[in-house]
């Protein structure tokens, strides 16, 4: 299975491979989402460690269940041959009607056939005021035309 755009990564490439993650985190759907990883890959994600296809499904599952309206903003930060370096933000609202933007950052490395097989992340919450909230499209895919993380002063 080849998942393109394939390392080794110029700006252009590595910031399509940026917004492909951007828009099926967005999906919302964890069965999807895992398909971009090796059957093996290995994650951080905050405290937690995490190992292969299933393991990321489980956890996108629980993680979508609590963070209700979640809403993503990835941009590129760096890149080399087969890995990429970027921020994110991204808003949710809890089970209990809190409203949270989270930022971090991410550092990936692909397989030769464009698979993530190494994500690490970090990782912080912020509460926010529901109208602090600068991420409102309908759920699913970013519109083209919404600011993006710089243009928002993020």
């Amino acid at each position: 299975m080849s998942r393109p755009p394939l390392p080794p990564f110029t700006r252009e490439t590595a910031i399509q491979k940026v917004r492909a993650a951007e828009d099926g985190w967005n999906s919302r759907d964890p069965a999807k989402v895992a398909q971009a990883y090796t059957p093996d890959s290995l994650w951080r994600n905050r405290s937690e460690f995490l190992q292969g296809r299933e393991a990321i499904e489980a956890f996108l599952t629980r993680k979508w269940e609590g963070e209700r309206e979640y809403r993503l903003i990835k941009e590129l930060w760096a890149f080399t041959d087969n890995r990429i370096a970027v921020r994110f933000a991204y808003e949710w609202c809890d089970l209990e009607g809190n409203w949270f933007r989270s930022y971090g950052n991410e550092n990936w490395e692909f397989d030769e056939d464009g698979l993530m097989r190494w994500r690490l992340a970090s990782i912080n919450d912020l509460p926010i005021k529901e109208e602090d909230r600068v991420m409102r499209w309908p759920m699913g895919r970013r519109p083209d035309d919404h600011p993006g993380l710089s243009d928002l002063g993020l």
